[in-house]
């Protein structure tokens, strides 16, 4: 499931290079070792040259295009994203960067607490793979300067892949034949393996083919055989009895979304929350009144029953005059309380360059700013929105955890929201049947 604790020689020989990088003002490089030359995508920015280009059209005829570079904290960061599906005559922008902003596992015992991305420089810990871990796709070779795990810099450990996902929708349409109507989802997969110590995890970024992108980070590898401590009365039982027990935990993934919605940054973020009142009279059935807010100020927000969010563009419209916009959609989590940085769900905060991650922030803001995301909501207005989302597993290892350990999923997604104006991956057949079904084709 989650990773564990670092081993006693690991932490000290990571500290000591975390030290000796910060001291000697260390930046990253990044790079893949070969590039294959390819025609530059139409969104792709600038300064993206073609070995950091991801540009894939999937079978149903969308296009994901997206730039991609390496930083030693955070891995592999996406930039320059954009969605075409059928129908759009040019990409539309979605967002100018996602990245992870942290791993943050503190232990139940009170004795540990680790933050994987900026102690640990968990982007070091990028692991190589086999053509079997990225089945049909593309590895591409990473320059990772102080790689944690091999001798040369050049890691194969940035995968992108294709997946079938199921079906996208299916439909018996009321016409003289009763017509079925259905499609099998595509998906376009990145991915990468970052081991730290025991523990690794997979950074997987999947981009659908109707404009949802899901953000899952999975961890699997090995209990720590320093976890196996049966003294604090805290811990499940592993292996024979209850001699060796592993010391239960919290994992608490942030991620942090820049929007630029139509090219834009400029966004709002609009808050809903619906309530259900009992019924009115006899006869009546109970009725739902859903309440929009617009969140003018940064905000540390909470998920509760019927509250969503979205961040919707002040640039362009979809062909039916909406707004573009992006819904939130958090997935399972567990909200861990200890530290004021994990005890909101979202934050929305307005752009600044240096705020880079939930907690430990580095380099840190001017002198005074706080170094977690909790400290970066201060009252000011938003007008560049950066979304902060924390999505929390509570591990309590298990016999099943070894060996090795099943992979244990967490994440999140943003779904579009009139981002087209009908479903992109309409069949033709029902195209003329927008806002009336009843016209038919």
């Amino acid at each position: 499931m989650r990773v564990n604790r670092m081993s006693r020689a690991r932490r000290g020989t990571l500290l000591g290079v975390a030290v000796m990088a910060l001291a000697a003002g260390m930046t990253t490089g990044a790079g893949p070792a070969t590039a294959q030359p390819k025609a530059a995508p139409t969104a792709a920015a600038a300064d993206c040259s073609t070995a950091y280009q991801i540009e894939k059209r999937l079978a149903s005829g969308t296009t994901w295009r997206m730039c991609w570079r390496f930083e030693s904290k955070a891995g592999i960061v996406l930039e320059d994203i954009s969605y075409q599906p059928p129908g759009e005559t040019k990409p539309i922008k979605v967002l100018n960067s996602a990245r992870l902003a942290q791993i943050h596992v503190p232990y139940d015992d009170g004795r540990s607490e680790y933050n994987d991305l900026t102690t640990y420089n968990f982007g070091d810990g990028l692991m190589n793979m086999t053509a079997a871990e990225c089945p049909g796709g593309t590895i591409k070779t990473v320059k990772v300067k102080n790689t944690s795990y091999y001798q040369d810099p050049n890691i194969k450990g940035l995968c992108t892949t294709t997946k079938t996902r199921g079906h996208a929708y299916r439909l018996m349409n009321y016409d003289q034949n009763n017509t079925v109507y259905q499609a099998q989802g595509k998906d376009l997969l990145v991915y990468t393996v970052n081991k730290v110590d025991w523990y690794e995890y997979i950074t997987e970024w999947r981009f659908q083919d109707d404009g949802t992108v899901n953000m899952n980070v999975g961890a699997t590898g090995s209990l720590s055989p320093y976890d196996y401590d049966a003294g604090d009365g805290r811990s499940w039982p592993i292996g024979k009895g209850a001699a060796a027990k592993a010391d239960s935990h919290s994992h608490n993934v942030f991620w942090k979304l820049d929007f630029a919605l139509d090219g834009s940054s400029k966004a709002k973020v609009e808050q809903y929350d619906s309530k259900v009142t009992a019924p009115a009279g006899a006869g009546n059935g109970p009725t739902a009144k859903t309440t929009r807010t617009t969140v003018t100020k940064e905000l540390a927000g909470d998920s509760k029953n019927m509250r969503w969010w979205r961040v919707v563009s002040s640039a362009g419209k979809n062909k039916d005059g909406h707004p573009r916009s992006y819904e939130l959609v958090p997935g399972p989590t567990s909200k861990y309380s200890g530290r004021p940085f994990t005890q909101h769900d979202v934050y929305f905060t307005e752009y600044k360059k240096c705020e880079k991650y939930a907690s430990e922030n580095q380099p840190g803001c001017a002198t005074g700013s706080g170094s977690s995301v909790d400290k970066f909501v201060n009252g000011q207005a938003l007008t560049h929105p950066v979304v902060w989302m924390n999505i929390g597993f509570h591990h309590i290892a298990r016999d099943e955890d070894q060996q090795p350990m099943p992979v244990h999923w967490q994440g999140f997604s943003i779904a579009p929201r009139d981002v087209t104006a009908m479903n992109p991956l309409t069949p033709a057949a029902l195209a003329g049947q927008n806002g009336d079904w009843n016209r038919g084709s």
